[in-house]
This record gives C-alpha cells, structure tokens and sequence, in this order.
C-alpha cells in the first residue's frame, strides 16, 4: 500500500483524535455529549472534528484520482503526507485559538488537494 493510500487513513482516524481531545478534562455525560463541548478549547476541539470531517471527501478523492491516473507515487505521497502535516496543525491551531494561522494552514491543505488533482490531470 502506497504511503498516500495510508494518508487517507491517517485523515479518516483525524476526526475522532479531535473528537476524544474535545473529551477530556471535565465531566463528560456519553448520554449527551455535545453538551461538553460548548465552550473553550473544547469547543474549538469539536469544530476541529467537524472540519476534519469536511475536508476528509476532497482528499481522499483526490488520492484516489492520482492513483487511477497513474500520477507520479513519490508527488502523490509528498502531498498526501504534507496534507496529513498540515491538517495536524490545522487542528492545533483550531485547539489555540490561532485563526489567521488556522486559515493558512487550511489553505496549505487544500492546495495539496488541488495538487493531488493536478499531477492525476498530468500523468493521464
């Protein structure tokens, strides 16, 4: 399996490690659990989740288009695994309540997908 192919799990497991920081500290009720995160770093936690889950689809197609297209593996990995950096920090940034930085970093992954869909139009 190609190193962008475990990108794309690296980006699906994202959701949930923002999901779990939203979680901790705290009483946390399982019966109603957006109650916990309404305010805080918890808050920013959940949109992390909620954005990570928003930016998953893009990305996952766009490898997937690579590989079909027989785009080059090294350029598909590189952007795959920047995507999976940026998105990391993406969420630190969210957790720190850093907005313009979280807005940099947003665009530096949405760049990889465009990539990723660019070097698959190339190779076909």
């Amino acid at each position: 399996m190609t190193i962008a192919f475990w990108c794309i799990l690296i980006a699906a497991l994202l959701p949930y490690l923002w999901s779990t920081l939203s979680k901790l500290e705290g009483k946390y009720d399982n019966s109603q659990p957006r109650l916990h995160a309404k305010s805080g770093w918890r808050q920013r936690a959940d949109w992390a989740q909620q954005n990570s889950w928003e930016a998953f689809s893009p990305f996952a197609a766009a490898v997937v288009v690579a590989h079909l297209a027989h785009a080059p593996q090294a350029t598909a990995d590189l952007l795959a695994g920047l995507f999976i950096v940026l998105r990391l920090a993406h969420g630190a940034a969210y957790l720190a309540n850093q907005a313009t930085l979280r807005s940099v970093l947003w665009t530096g992954g949405m760049a990889c997908v465009i990539g990723l869909f660019v070097t698959a139009a190339r190779a076909a």
